[in-house]
């Protein structure tokens, strides 16, 4: 047979028949005459009409499948063409209207808009958590109506154009006939009733602005950035519609001394290169209070000393981070006679006078690496 229905609509040869009826649907849109009415994608429409008819059919694919002709007589198809038994009209109506059954009047209440509220929190509250007191401007449910919209005293009346329906229904030509389509009733908006007398204090809306205070518990170990969700705490809905999500941005604040590193914290303690050399204690500031650390004999400058759990709490888990204290070693720029004799023996002592160069471990020199680029020509 002279024409590839597969290929007609763009499918597999072994596409499920949803596969199938989602490829039709998404060119019939494209293809249909009350789009593109020229006779060129008519004559398209009317090819992948027929070809749906037969993939459709379990009947008819397998006879196609088997190089039979679905359309002869016996093969279950009639006459074929868009007056045949099988054409697929209520697909069509499905395809380019949306769908062909009644929809009936919508609710006026509907689930108010999520809203989001950025929260300022210092290391020592994101650590080790906090409650909040928090001031929103927020949509609630209209006192006054209650979130009807209507005045007190009134109800909505039933829209006299769609009788209570919420749409209307539209008779339009087409090549196929006449075609009957339904559509939100411009009338009441698709609600089925009208409110005549609205609420003075919303305006029928059913919901007013206003600021309410939300208390909230700020878990542990929260870092910048994240959201935490309050269910039920945005805005409520149109007509007294339930309320969306209030999302809390944490936005963790530069601390003075701790930078952090997920759970982990890091900072910077100068001690004298006397004391590096010799060893001693320092008291350092912990999120947990002052405590004492310390400095061994022959300390290097860069030396990390860590503090096992003394960082920020895990969210939602036990034990914390740890505290990364790194060691800055001070070397004096400026000294007196005194003390300039006193380092000059101490070189002396230690044969340091003209010490040789040494590269640290990794490390190479200008002229080594120089010399290898030289030896790879």
């Amino acid at each position: 047979m002279a024409n590839d229905y597969y290929a007609t609509l763009g499918v597999r040869r072994d596409a499920s028949a949803d596969e199938v009826k989602k490829a039709y649907r998404r060119l019939a849109r494209e293809l249909h005459p009350d789009v593109n009415p020229d006779p060129e994608t008519q004559e398209k429409f009317k090819e992948i009409t027929q070809a749906y008819e037969v993939l459709s059919d379990p009947k008819k694919r397998e006879m196609y499948d088997l190089g039979a002709d679905p359309f002869a007589p016996g093969g279950g198809a009639g006459a074929g063409g868009f007056g045949g038994a099988g054409f697929p009209f209520s697909d069509i109506m499905d395809a380019f209207f949306g769908t062909a059954t009644s929809r009936g009047p919508r609710s006026r209440a509907r689930r108010g808009r999520n809203a989001t509220l950025r929260v300022e929190l210092d290391l020592q509250e994101t650590a080790f958590g906090t409650t909040r007191e928090l001031s929103i401007d927020t949509a609630v449910v209209c006192t006054s109506c209650t979130g009807s919209g209507c005045a007190p005293g009134t109800h909505p009346e039933t829209c006299e154009t769609c009788h209570g329906r919420g749409e209307v229904q539209q008779v339009q030509r087409s090549f196929l006939g006449q075609v009957m389509t339904a559509r939100p009733c411009p009338q009441c908006g698709g609600f089925g009733s009208v409110i005549r007398t609205p609420c003075p204090e919303c305006s029928g809306d059913g919901r007013v602005r206003t600021r309410r205070t939300v208390k909230v518990k700020i878990p542990a170990g929260v870092e910048n950035g994240i959201h935490i969700q309050l269910a039920g705490e945005g805005e409520v809905g149109p007509g007294g519609g339930p309320p969306g999500d209030l999302f809390l941005e944490i936005v963790e604040k530069q601390h003075a001394i701790f930078a952090r590193e997920a759970d982990d914290l890091h900072c910077t303690v100068e001690i004298p290169m006397t004391a590096a050399a010799l060893g001693t204690g320092v008291t350092i500031e912990t999120l947990d209070g002052a405590e004492e650390i310390d400095i061994k004999p022959g300390t290097q400058s860069g030396q990390v000393i860590t503090l096992y759990g003394r960082g920020v709490r895990h969210l939602n888990e036990s034990g914390r981070g740890d505290l990364n204290i790194h060691v800055n070693v001070e070397t004096p720029g400026k000294l007196d006679e005194e003390q300039e004799e006193l380092l000059r023996t101490l070189a002396k002592l230690r044969g340091e006078e003209r010490p040789p160069g040494k590269f640290a471990p990794g490390q190479r020199g200008v002229f080594s690496r120089l010399r290898d680029v030289f030896n790879q020509h």
